[in-house]
């Protein structure tokens, strides 16, 4: 590579260092403040959004630090339960808020596009929160395909995504648009033909001011997203109960035994295929074709493995130093994405991640395993090059599961 390494490549760098963030600031409001009425979510998408994105500062995606700067915009064509148009969803209340009206033309059917605000991941981890931004699109995706979602396209073009939404784009944006879910079956073109209405109701202007490492967070993010494929996935998830699915929750620290290995041979099997089992796929209109495969690779680590180079705990000071990794039974990996990998890779290796951890940790629910998701992740002496995301994993009591 001539010259010096493009943005995308220099911030991925960045976050893996050593280097510690900086100094801490407002994080802003827990949701975006929308004006207008507040509508009761319509019966065909109340149990969907209830089981994936409905809560407070503990919801069934997880989020890092609980932070949730993933934000869900809804577009209902005929047949949603309520008049066409574009709506804010607000997780806390669980009600929607109006942001424009379509007319008798809008497609069929009910669409999230799923935008990050970077500020409220940025506030606490700096130069390091990017990353964590897209595993967080991934896990809200995921939390709707298990829910019910019958597609997502992770890789459809950024300007295309806020067009459909309705939202302003580009680097100084307050939020940016990463992916979508069909929330109902529909067509294809769906993003396109939203695209065609003029933009709704945009958030509030924000006034504070905007640090430097938010403003690179929010520059990256606006790369990443330049171009896009726009595929449209199956799933590829388990079918689990709705017990399952509103209990799981990131597990509080430590879990120090070792699941059978039953149970993580079938956590494993469900990351590694969470994402290359929807690899079957129809690209969105203006797409490129079908995205690659992807990339990423699966490790399982048991804390009681005599012949394993590393254990969990050796992980911690790769993990922000996160030392109650030293207390867990097991730890399933996903790693690749080098630091000079190009940017539709950066984006997509990250929200797979997101993603497939996110069903395992769904996974992990059913069988009554403990989990946990750990996504700030440095360079470091031992495991795998280039970590990802990881899924602590073990039970309450301490000792050896049957091998």
């Amino acid at each position: 590579m001539n010259g010096a390494p493009p943005l995308v490549n220099r911030a991925l760098s960045l976050a893996r260092s050593g280097r510690v963030p900086g100094p801490r600031f407002p994080a802003g409001p827990q949701v975006t403040p929308w004006p207008g009425p507040a509508l009761p979510v319509p019966a065909p998408l109340d149990r969907l959004l209830r089981l994936s994105l409905a809560g407070d500062r503990l919801r069934p995606a997880a989020s890092a630090g609980a932070l949730h700067p993933v934000n869900a915009h809804l577009l209902l064509g005929p047949g949603t339960g309520l008049p066409p148009g574009r709506y804010a969803y607000q997780p806390v209340t669980h009600r929607l808020h109006p942001r424009g009206a379509a007319d008798g033309d809008a497609p069929p059917g009910a669409l999230a596009v799923l935008t990050v605000t970077a500020r409220r991941t940025a506030s606490q981890y700096g130069h390091r929160g990017w990353p964590l931004l897209l595993l967080d699109a991934g896990h809200a995706a995921v939390a709707l395909t298990l829910a019910g979602a019958p597609a997502w396209c992770p890789d459809a073009d950024g300007a295309l995504l806020a067009a459909a939404a309705g939202l302003p784009h580009g680097p100084g944006a307050p939020e940016q648009a990463l992916a979508a879910v069909r929330l109902t079956p529909g067509p294809d073109d769906a993003l396109d033909r939203w695209a065609g209405y003029p933009p709704g109701a945009a958030p509030a202007p924000d006034a504070r001011p905007v640090p430097p490492v938010l403003r690179a967070a929010r520059e990256v993010l606006y790369a990443l997203t330049a171009s896009g494929t726009g595929t449209w996935r199956p799933p590829g998830v388990p079918e689990l109960p709705d017990t399952a699915l509103a209990a799981r929750r990131s597990a509080p620290p430590p879990f120090p035994g070792v699941p059978p290995a039953a149970r993580l041979a079938s956590i494993l099997a469900t990351a590694s295929t969470a994402y290359t089992a929807s690899t079957t796929s129809t690209a969105c209109p203006g797409g490129t074709g079908p995205a690659r495969p992807a990339a990423l690779a699966w490790e399982l680590v048991r804390a009681d493995d005599p012949r394993a180079p590393w254990r969990p705990g050796d992980l911690a000071v790769r993990a922000a130093r996160q030392e109650w990794l030293a207390r867990t039974g097991a730890l399933l990996l996903a790693h690749g994405c080098p630091d000079d990998a190009d940017p539709a890779r950066v984006r997509r290796d990250h929200i797979a991640a997101g993603y497939a951890v996110g069903a395992a940790q769904a996974t992990a629910a059913a069988l009554g395993v403990a989990a946990r998701p750990v996504g700030s992740w440095q360079r470091g002496p031992h495991g795998p090059a280039h970590l990802v995301h990881a899924l602590a994993l073990g039970t309450a009591t301490e000792g050896n599961a049957s091998r």
